[in-house]
């Protein structure tokens, strides 16, 4: 309560509040195949271009924006980059479902490519490696990061222990985690959007799923199965809890994580024909292998290694990595999710987070998460809140109850009403489950009599028209275009600027990483 009436005290500040987005999304061709054509030249380089880049495959787009004060010009920009994209890429579209198209048989996903250059040959080999270690298919499935921090100063006025303004601020971003962590299940409930999957995509995979029709396999309750555990089966990182009790357990554990060999990679080796085919044998190649639903994040120099970044500097900034893809939005976000997200995220941040036990990891936490993914909207369900059993339903109002108290503030700060909508909005889909995206998602799939896939190649090739119509300024057009070109030269001279071989640069970059004190 103290905390609370300290933001209210200084609520001026939280305008300064920073939020970006990274969005991904598959390249399809025009019969809803993945599309095999290299990123197209005129969307600039891959490796250097700060707003279009690609994640795993080579057709897997990353679009993102800068950070931002306030919601509508982050949603404003992220618009212009694909209304960019697709007006450069006329022949494809954005496949707008978190869960991949018709994928080519594994051997021919092709995956990502950054040019000659050690640090382009670095992302491509250790995405070499996430094919090794867990398949190309698992790889194609896209969500949307969401990137968020609270102004520094803020941090102090709320009382969050510390030798240094570092540690403060860096104490208070564990606490939003841990707090995310407790109440993250309420995210998918809310925004789940893939509750069913291709059956192309599960072809020859261990699963549980039901068949909704010919091409299309779900389960009737799920929210997103993105988030479960359909492809992500992997012994090194299930064996991997995080703490997030405080920063020097957090990097300790990471540092274990990118150093300690694994028996199964070690079987699979660095090379194979004379090709690096991953970067090490450790149970994580580099700190971004982690799959996770929020990281504590602190921006990097080119070279420089996460963990060695948050150890000397300290956090930064959140990374919301739960998001699916929203099939009913062009950009595949709502303004009243970027909304709610401001305002979950500011509840999290300010209201009383304990640590947790057994070493900083929350085993109930994670349960809930599951069961949500799997089930959230069966009526039945119920969930654990410290030894009491609470149904999504009623759990979830006492979490808005409490989010609205900040939604109010924010709407004071800015002048507004929609934090607060937005806060409402998310209470009708807690009374009707049927207003869920994932609800309303199978039964459009119903209505149609479409499979997923066909259905999605529908509203994927809408959307993206939607987008490839609607009229970019002509400054926003030639700036994009510029950074296109420059990110091409600037590519160029990384690759002629080499002065050791790939095989050096690797042991440099490995041997770069700072031990924890």
């Amino acid at each position: 309560m103290q905390r609370f009436t300290q933001l209210q005290q200084h609520r001026d500040i939280l305008t300064r509040t920073m939020r970006g987005i990274e969005r991904e999304g598959l390249r399809i061709d025009r019969d809803g195949h993945l599309s095999t054509l290299p990123h197209p030249l005129a969307l600039g380089s891959a490796l250097t271009h700060p707003h279009i880049t690609t994640d795993y495959s080579e057709a897997l787009l990353e679009l993102i924006t800068g950070t931002h004060t306030t919601v509508e010009s982050l949603l404003r920009e992220l618009t212009e980059i694909h209304q960019f994209v697709m007006q450069q890429n006329r022949g494809e579209s954005i496949w707008m479902q978190s869960m991949p198209a018709i994928l080519p048989p594994e051997k021919d996903i092709p995956i990502a490519t950054y040019g000659s250059s050690n640090t382009g040959m670095l992302k491509h080999v250790y995405r070499r490696g996430l094919a090794e270690r867990y398949g190309k298919k698992m790889q194609c499935i896209a969500g949307l990061h969401y990137n968020f921090s609270m102004p520094s100063e803020l941090w102090p006025l709320l009382d969050f222990k510390g030798d240094s303004h570092q540690e403060q601020q860096s104490n208070g971003y564990l606490a939003l985690i841990r707090n995310f962590t407790r109440y993250s299940w309420l995210l998918m409930y809310l925004f789940g959007a893939s509750p069913a999957a291709s059956k192309s995509f599960l072809a020859n995979m261990p699963h549980e799923l039901q068949t909704f029709d010919h091409d299309t396999f779900y389960l009737p309750y799920a929210t997103s199965l993105r988030m479960s555990d359909l492809g992500y089966q992997n012994d090194a990182q299930s064996a991997l809890t995080l703490c997030y009790n405080d920063l020097d357990s957090f990097i300790r554990k990471m540092y274990d994580a990118v150093t300690q060999s694994w028996p199964a990679y070690e079987a699979i080796g660095t090379h194979r024909d004379g090709q690096w085919i991953q970067l090490n044998t450790n149970v994580l190649q580099i700190e971004n292998e982690f799959y996770s639903s929020i990281r504590p994040k602190r921006t990097t120099s080119r070279g420089e290694r996460p963990i060695t970044a948050l150890m000397e500097r300290g956090v930064q900034y959140v990374e919301i990595r739960c998001l699916d893809i929203d099939p009913f939005e062009p950009i595949g976000i709502a303004a009243s999710t970027s909304h709610f997200m401001d305002a979950f995220l500011l509840f999290c941040a300010v209201s009383e987070s304990g640590l947790f036990p057994h070493d900083g990891h929350c085993a109930q936490s994670q349960n809930n998460f599951a069961l949500t993914v799997k089930q959230g909207r069966d009526p039945a369900l119920t969930l654990n809140k410290e030894g009491s059993r609470l149904s999504v339903k009623d759990w979830g109002h006492e979490i808005l109850d409490q989010i609205l108290a900040y939604a109010k503030e924010l709407d004071i700060a800015y002048s507004t009403t929609q934090y607060s909508a937005a806060v409402e909005l998310q209470r009708q889909k807690l009374d009707n489950p049927d207003l869920t995206p994932s609800a309303r998602l199978l039964q459009e799939l119903r209505n149609s009599g479409l499979s997923l896939q066909d259905y999605t190649l529908q509203k994927s090739q809408e959307h993206s028209d939607a987008l490839r119509f609607q009229e970019l300024s002509v400054e926003i057009d030639q700036k994009l275009k510029n950074m296109a070109q420059e990110s091409i030269l600037e590519q160029k001279e990384i690759e002629v600027s080499d002065m050791e071989s790939f095989d050096e640069y690797v042991k440099h970059y490995n041997d770069s990483l700072k031990r924890p004190a």
